[in-house]
């Protein structure tokens, strides 16, 4: 007999892509808070609730042509700031 498959629980992620993403993509990304690194890479980092999501975002990432560098769980949503926010910087000055 074939076991049911087991129905992941919400856990949260940090995908790293290579190049800076722009604040307008952010409500794109829905709940995930997008942080710059001064090595020229962008943080997506939140709570994403099954496999299907996780895909569907990796799917969005293809679609904009950067670079995939890593997706790593972080653990369950205790404690985390998943919310939407401003686009966080780390030692990142925008020229504009």
């Amino acid at each position: 007999m074939t076991q049911a498959p087991r129905r992941q629980a919400p856990t949260v992620y940090r995908i790293r892509v290579a190049g800076h993403l722009d604040q307008h993509w952010s409500a794109w990304f829905g709940d995930l808070r997008l942080t710059r690194h001064d090595d020229g890479t962008t943080e997506l980092t939140g709570v994403i609730s099954d496999q299907a999501q996780l895909h569907g975002l990796l799917t969005k990432i293809r679609d904009l042509g950067v670079a995939l560098i890593s997706v790593a769980v972080i653990g369950p949503p205790h404690g985390i700031d998943h919310r939407p926010g401003p686009l966080d910087t780390d030692a990142v000055v925008d020229e504009d």
